[in-house]
């Protein structure tokens, strides 16, 4: 046996034996997202390294692509080998070594893996195999077959699921919209309903008591003028429920004999780019973390209308299984600074934290990817990491664990602190103070924690104020015992309204 498969192994043992991680609180979880750091990363304690970093951040679960190409047999055969056999995790073909890999080594460091089952698959589960696109209509029956071999082999270890990644967009699935002359319709909602009504039950009928999410789109599209025009996340919500625009029942075309897809929650990426995470977009079909309020009015409506259908009744949670910013460095057309990448991490944490249907937060991802320039980007792939390519800190490394945003209208005077310290056990903090021009801090209040490490204080200020909160590590990851720690600064003023 090699070195290798004895990983593997122990790995998986491991994460079948060990009980999923301990959630003291029903607050908002915390995730990371970073497959270069796990599935293509070749050194095995390089993968180790990162994930045990993840676990000292107080990470709670961790997003794994299971995709479908890199795991299945005859990636360019416009047949299925001979004898191969799609819903069977152990038919020869199948390679899971390096999901293994990671859903061990997640799992053993008491987070929770986060599976995505994903295409493109091989071209020969395309339904049209002579056009040698993998990513052209694929087969929803061979879909299923697919994400049942996967439940079957990680059902025990995981117990959340997503299905596909980013069907709004044409890297995924295509073709996002059926064209004639200058009038396109939409087609991907459409495949990809027929994706998730094969895949859900294919994993329940497994893993039954697991959460089975949909989803997992892109916040920004086009407008829909060519077949693979990028589909607006909102506008493939509608279409995928069967509601036209104005919210109406949908009964023509692809909506004739339309049945509806069930699933556990919404996965979603509210990417905002250079945008602060309390800005809204201007094109109402696009969402990103300011647009909360209009994307689950998109989601609820379509939901009322039959359109969508939740297991087991009430409103779907949010998942936000990828969520970051780019900085400049290293990317100068689509980056924000790297303080603004470290605040601007800390007012959406806040963001979602108080909404009370977004039940994770993703971050994407660990590490910048390099650098990719093309005739038409410059700047291509993610830089959003929280360290530089050559594994450098950025600003944003330190305040991730211990985010920390103000909350204030303008022109009042009443001002909302909140905070959190990862990893999530109760903690003592203390909040400070200190007046603009001042270099003396003093103590506001010593407060307690939640069982997830998230605090909140109200204050009234009359001055522009700079507050702070200070706690003393409690475990071996954050410092040596004695040591306190400080949050980022972030200041309140009278600003009067417009």
């Amino acid at each position: 046996m090699t070195s290798l498969q004895r990983l593997l192994t122990t790995a998986l043992v491991v994460a079948l034996l060990l009980p999923g991680a301990a959630h003291a609180s029903s607050s908002m979880e915390t995730g990371i997202a970073d497959d270069a750091a796990l599935l293509n990363e070749p050194s095995d304690a390089r993968a180790a390294a990162s994930v045990a970093a993840w676990a000292a951040l107080g990470i709670d679960d961790v997003r794994i692509f299971v995709q479908w190409q890199a795991i299945a047999p005859g990636l360019s055969d416009v047949k299925a080998p001979d004898g191969f056999d799609s819903a069977d995790p152990n038919s020869a073909g199948y390679d899971w070594s390096r999901v293994d890999r990671a859903v061990g080594l997640v799992s053993a460091a008491g987070m929770r893996p986060l599976l995505v089952v994903t295409g493109p698959g091989p071209l020969w589960a395309s339904q049209v195999p002579a056009r040698h696109s993998i990513r052209y209509k694929p087969r929803p029956d061979l879909f299923g077959q697919f994400a049942r071999a996967a439940a079957l082999r990680y059902g025990a270890a995981v117990d959340r699921w997503i299905i596909w990644n980013e069907p709004n967009l044409p890297l995924w699935l295509q073709p996002q919209n059926t064209c004639k002359g200058k009038r396109c319709t939409p087609y991907a909602p459409h495949l990809y309903r027929r994706l998730v009504r094969a895949a859900y039950p294919a994993i329940k009928a497994v893993d039954p008591t697991s959460t089975v999410l949909f989803g997992a789109l892109a916040p920004n599209g086009e407008n829909a003028i060519k077949q693979n025009a990028r589909t607006r996340p909102l506008a493939f919500i509608r279409s995928l429920g069967c509601v036209k625009v104005t919210l109406k029942r949908d009964r023509s075309g692809p909506c004739s004999g339309f049945k509806p897809l069930t699933a556990d929650g919404l996965a979603y990426h509210p990417h905002a780019t250079t945008l602060a995470p309390n800005e809204q977009q201007a094109i109402l079909d696009n969402a990103s973390i300011g647009d909360l309020p209009r994307l689950e009015r998109t989601l609820d409506a379509t939901q009322r209308s039959g359109g969508l259908k939740k297991a087991g009744g009430g409103k779907f949670g949010l998942y936000f299984t990828e969520w970051g910013y780019q900085t400049r460095p290293p990317d100068n057309t689509r980056g924000v600074s790297l303080a603004k990448q470290s605040r601007y991490l800390q007012q959406g944490a806040y963001i979602a934290y108080k909404d009370p249907r977004v039940k994770l937060l993703t971050q994407y991802e660990w590490r910048d990817e390099p650098i990719r320039r093309s005739t038409s980007d410059r700047y291509s792939g993610w830089q959003s990491g929280l360290r530089f390519r050559d594994d450098r800190a950025k600003p944003s490394l330190k305040s991730f664990a211990n985010p920390f945003a103000l909350d204030q209208r303008p022109g009042s005077r009443s001002v909302r602190l909140w905070g959190q310290v990862r990893p999530g056990v109760t903690h003592q903090v203390t909040v400070q103070r200190r007046r603009t021009g001042t270099t003396r801090w003093t103590k506001v209040r010593t407060l307690t924690t939640n069982g997830a490490g998230y605090w909140k204080l109200t204050q009234t200020v009359s001055a522009t104020t700079d507050y702070r909160f200070t706690w003393q590590p409690t475990d071996e990851y954050d410092a040596p015992v004695g040591k306190v720690k400080a949050s980022d600064v972030q200041r309140a003023k009278i600003v009067k309204r417009r």
